[in-house]
């Protein structure tokens, strides 16, 4: 019996849910669900500094490295760029913006193209590895954190080391992470309070609920490509298969020798996965937040072949905001062929932002 079979042997009555209770069992026969399969097999280490890829990104002109410091003495890697002299100060006021990325990348995703062209527009950027990621320290465990420990670790962050509210701007599982941080910032009666955003950017983010939806969808409806991202990102193939990599992260124009390049370093990017998924999924949705609290940019992409448009609406509508979703670029926004215009929109977003409509 075939995947393909088993999907399709169900009584066409039968609706979503029950479709959904009548799969659950045979599906994991065949391929894992990510959330619910997937077991970390990253043994227990000790605590130790991470150097399996220690500076494997060389920094581009006008970029720098250093480490960040936690509360448990573990240390994250940061790039920072300022904007040139010959920018800087042109921009009054201009907040500062912090990148977060998601699985299987580091604070190199956001050097490539994203940091240049903020920087040169007048906005002082800082890119961090979440732990386990990059060259930050790996922690103790099977796994690199939870949902509130990463969104506590960026919050650690921004209150040593920047000096104004910022804009933090999250890609994927990033994004999900920026919502923890959000409904942590908002609601006090979680009796830990983040510093203030000056705005959030979600870029081709996890949805409030998580990813089981999108398998799910993925699995009732579109069972190859179900199979392809099973494949690409729980079995991490996307590592060997080129083709795989492209589909997955990036546009079906994109040159093979940029694919080969990011491949590369999603390959050594994670050393420990960045979740335990099955406890994430049982702590989701992320809580909600009032409208106006903060300003909130929903940004996806209309080739994304792992946030479907549902998600994306699912987000949006979650925050009471309109989404924007780019054409002709994929999951990957920040380094595909198309990436400025995804920079550009963010770019005019935060111009437009209240604090700046007197600069």
């Amino acid at each position: 019996m075939s995947l393909l079979s088993t999907l399709s042997d169900t009584p066409s009555s039968f609706t979503f849910s029950q479709q959904r209770r009548h799969h659950q069992s045979r599906i994991n026969r065949f391929f894992p669900n990510p959330l619910l399969s997937v077991k970390a097999t990253t043994t227990t280490k000790p605590l130790a500094q991470a150097t399996a890829i220690r500076h494997s990104y060389d920094l581009k002109e006008g970029q720098k490295r250093h480490f960040h410091r936690l509360p448990s003495g573990l240390k994250m890697e940061v790039i920072e760029q300022e904007p040139p002299a010959h920018v800087k100060g042109t921009w009054k006021d201009a907040p500062p913006v912090v990148l977060v990325h998601g699985s299987f990348h580091a604070s190199w995703c956001w050097a490539e193209y994203w940091m240049p062209f903020f920087s040169s527009s007048g906005l002082h950027c800082y890119a961090i590895s979440l732990l386990g990621q990059g060259e930050s320290d790996v922690p103790r465990g099977a796994v690199a954190g939870t949902l509130e420990t990463h969104a506590s670790d960026i919050a650690d962050f921004i209150k040593q080391e920047i000096s104004a509210p910022p804009v933090l701007i999250g890609h994927s599982f990033g994004g999900l992470i920026i919502q923890s941080y959000l409904s942590t910032t908002i609601n006090a009666s979680f009796g830990t309070t983040y510093p203030r955003l000056a705005g959030a950017v979600l870029v081709c983010s996890v949805p409030p609920s998580g990813n089981s939806g999108l398998v799910w969808r993925y699995l009732l409806t579109k069972p190859i490509a179900a199979i392809k991202v099973t494949l690409s990102l729980a079995a991490k193939a996307f590592a060997n298969s080129l083709s795989l990599c492209r589909e997955t992260f990036f546009s079906s124009e994109m040159e093979d020798h940029l694919v080969l390049r990011y491949q590369e370093l999603m390959k050594g990017s994670s050393k420990t996965p960045l979740f335990d998924l099955r406890k994430l999924n049982a702590s989701l949705p992320v809580p909600s937040i009032k409208k106006g609290l903060v300003e909130i940019l929903v940004l996806g992409a209309n080739n994304d072949f792992i946030v479907d448009m549902e998600g994306l609406y699912e987000t949006a509508k979650f925050y009471d905001v309109e989404p924007v979703c780019v054409e002709g670029v994929a999951h990957d926004m920040m380094l595909d062929s198309a990436w400025e215009k995804g920079a550009q929109i963010i770019l005019e977003w935060i111009r437009n932002l209240p604090a700046n409509h007197n600069s």
